[in-house]
């Protein structure tokens, strides 16, 4: 199906919908503006990945989950992403709260983790000043304006001044039915001073089934405060993907992304970091793995406009089958962000001769006062590692495995809880292998 069809709800849905989440009249409003916008706003167009017949549009939106008393009620391939007994974690089923659970002592901190269409209620001020506001724009797409008017799920975390939240936050949003929609929106706010570590996790089973993920992230981090967002996709191969995750980093700010995406359905996937006040840093940490015949597009931008930033792009991908990737890494520094430092690094390792890999490295810099490299590559296995380490004794397929894992260590150590990071490892064995 075309992506440039009729757009699948029309105003008397999006309506009704919003009335009867019982949202605030200013979050109705903005999803009908939304809606009106979608209709003459141009799809996402990345540079080398032609999206024109991909599946935007064919998804049932009215869907739901039902709650769960304990994680112990949860399937197995749920409950793999969960320490034991975690205490701060929302599982969200097909947009719905299935399960939630939030430490004592953070909400008398004033912290607040809850799901967003309870966000719009309780915390209405709150979200208002921040969603969509920043970080994303409705205007920037029609997929982000067709988000905008079909929110149907996420979070929003709010991190007082000062407050430090030492482990880490962590919802996994479950796609449950083999055809839904999912509008997810995490609006995550470090005030001042603040410190916080989120994961979050996408994962689905529609292996034949047509379904769509449509995603933002906005991360706002005030002065001096400190975000470390960690992230493993896995949508089935039926899900088409669009996620846009974004962050703005104000005064002495620092946003930190390591991101899995692991996707088996053809994605496309923007990662965009603006330093907004002086002396911020970001570092946006990615890793993937194609297989079959999907085709992924990513970009990794970060912008400085503060004067002493540091920005740093890692990208590292595996292609295999017939799969292609595009990993663009770009680094601008505006005119005035002096004494600003731009790095980026993008590698493609390809293990078939069908598979297709390709990495652009972009620096846009105008500003003369500062420091900026690159550096990309895009190869096969190196068969001198894999004579080194069949020399000694290692079979040529565990030796492929050594270093295809030491390819993509720089990102997968980077996340913060151990289960996470240990089931990353085990859907990168699954791909590869």
């Amino acid at each position: 199906m075309a992506v440039e069809t009729k757009l699948p709800y029309d105003k008397e849905y999006v309506n009704q919908f919003s009335e009867g989440r019982g949202e605030p009249d200013w979050m109705k409003n903005f999803r009908l503006e939304a809606l009106e916008q979608a209709e003459n706003l141009p799809m996402p167009k990345p540079e080398k990945t032609r999206i024109k017949n991909w599946n935007f549009t064919n998804f049932d939106h009215s869907v739901s989950g039902d709650k769960v008393d304990s994680i112990d009620e949860l399937p197995e391939d749920i409950k793999v992403f969960l320490d034991q007994d975690p205490e701060n974690v929302i599982i969200q089923r097909n947009g719905s709260v299935a399960f939630s659970s939030v430490a004592e002592s953070l909400k008398e901190k004033g912290v607040i983790f809850t799901d967003i269409r309870t966000a719009l209620i309780e915390h209405t001020d709150l979200v208002k000043k921040y969603y969509m506001n920043d970080a994303v724009k409705v205007d920037t797409n029609r997929l982000t304006a067709l988000h905008a008017a079909l929110l149907n799920g996420g979070v929003f975390i709010y991190v007082p001044k000062n407050v430090v939240i030492k482990e880490p936050l962590q919802t996994i949003f479950w796609q449950e039915d083999n055809e839904s929609g999912l509008f997810n929106h995490v609006l995550l706010v470090a005030d001042q001073g603040s410190e916080i570590t989120y994961v979050e996790n996408y994962l689905s089973q529609n292996h034949e089934k047509n379904a769509v993920s449509n995603i933002i992230s906005e991360v706002i981090a005030l002065d001096q405060s400190k975000v470390l967002y960690g992230a493993v996709d896995n949508f089935a191969q039926g899900t088409t993907t669009y996620v846009n995750r974004r962050g703005v980093a104000y005064r002495d700010a620092k946003i930190e992304w390591a991101l899995g995406q692991m996707n088996d359905g053809n994605t496309v996937s923007e990662n965009l970091t603006y330093l907004m006040g002086d002396n911020s840093y970001s570092e946006a940490k990615s890793v993937s793995v194609g297989r079959g015949k999907q085709k992924q597009d990513f970009v990794s931008n970060i912008t400085h406009y503060g004067k002493f930033t540091e920005g740093y792009i890692l990208q590292h991908g595996v292609m295999k089958e017939q799969s292609s990737s595009i990993f663009s890494g770009v680094g601008k520094i505006e005119f005035g962000a002096s004494k600003s430092n731009a790095e980026q690094e993008s590698r493609v390792l390809m293990l078939d001769h069908g598979a297709r890999g390709d990495a652009n490295p972009i620096l846009l810099i105008d500003e003369d006062d500062v420091e900026a490299g690159h550096a990309a590559s895009v190869g096969r296995v190196d068969p001198v590692q894999l004579y080194y380490l069949m020399s000694r004794g290692i079979s040529k397929r565990e030796a492929e495995r050594l270093i295809i894992h030491g390819f993509l260590a720089p990102v997968v150590n980077q996340l913060p809880i151990e289960s996470v990071k240990n089931q990353l490892t085990e859907v990168i064995e699954r791909k590869v292998y």
